[in-house]
């Protein structure tokens, strides 16, 4: 079985306009609406690829009711923890004359020490060995940085497999707890190293400095639709396909979606990551925040070009 925590969840609208300009009243050609938040996105990309996974987080509100129907009307189980505070809303703006586009992401609700405790409580009645958790995104007002540490000590104890794709302080003491992957960008990277990743060599220390916190595997995307793949001993590249990019937005959960349920599967660390490349590929050619189907994802995957450096 795979989970998914998302502690800071969002429901996604997105505008599409014939032109973005500023100090002038915009129209709607179309307006799509999507669950969002890292962990959403990955589960959804999990259960378009056939495996089971299940959804944990806190909401709240209309709005977190809005996204519980949602995901359980695709399939996916939930058990969220319920806080006092309506879950955010993102909203993205896109132009279609030239694609170009903005986000606006919400700060998220307040969480309160017993809805944490809760939540922390459900995870550790939940975790059997060799099950997989994806703990993923930002941390709503209230949620102490150590949350992801806690949990992944839960998870370990547990006998089962910790994934984290986070940021900033959460993220470092996350990947000191000694998650099995981790999912980082060259900001986040850079951030909880404190080195500098602008060239090659910086980007290589820095990726031994994580691995030296005692993550097992990295994943990093290194911008320009590139990325690296680690394992403290072997290091990979990886060259996606090319594709008519329609939007990138959630393109990195579609990837790290596809590696955890390759992993589950069995599938060694790089084949694993070949179909994470295709699959945010396949997720970046498609319109809105959606998740591309298996068969959209295998249709790009003897395009995806992996070498071992």
């Amino acid at each position: 079985m795979i989970y998914t925590v998302t502690l800071n969840p969002a429901l996604d609208k997105e505008y599409h306009v014939a032109e973005l300009l500023s100090n002038t009243v915009l129209r709607a050609a179309s307006v799509k609406v999507d669950f969002g938040g890292k962990g959403f996105n990955i589960a959804r990309m999990i259960t378009a690829l056939g495996s089971q996974c299940a959804a944990l987080g806190f909401i709240g509100g209309h709005t977190g009711q809005v996204l519980r129907e949602g995901l359980e009307s695709t399939g996916i189980p939930t058990d969220f923890v319920r806080v006092s505070e309506e879950t955010r809303t993102n909203i993205s703006i896109v132009n279609d004359k030239d694609s170009a586009y903005y986000k606006v992401n919400e700060a998220g609700p307040q969480v309160s020490e017993p809805e944490v405790e809760e939540l922390l409580h459900k995870v550790e009645g939940l975790v059997q060995p060799d099950d997989w958790w994806v703990l993923a995104g930002s941390l709503p007002r209230g949620v102490p940085a150590d949350i992801y540490a806690r949990l992944i000590a839960l998870i370990r104890r547990g006998g089962a497999w910790a994934v984290l794709d986070s940021s900033g302080e959460a993220f470092r003491l996350g990947c000191a707890a000694e998650p099995f992957l981790v999912k980082p960008n060259l900001e986040e990277i850079a951030q909880i190293t404190d080195l500098d990743v602008g060239d090659a060599a910086g980007i290589h220390r820095a990726i031994n400095s994580v691995h030296k916190l005692g993550v097992k595997n990295i994943i990093l995307s290194a911008g320009g639709g590139m990325s690296i793949c680690s394992d403290g001993l072997r290091v990979w590249s990886g060259q996606p396909p090319k594709i008519e990019e329609k939007n990138p937005t959630g393109a990195g959960d579609a990837m790290l979606g596809a590696v955890v349920d390759q992993l589950s599967r069995g599938t060694t660390l790089p084949e694993a990551y070949r179909w994470g490349l295709a699959a945010g590929s396949a997720a970046a050619a498609l319109p809105g925040t959606g998740m591309p189907t298996r068969a959209q994802v295998q249709a790009l995957i003897e395009q995806v070009v992996i070498s071992e450096e």
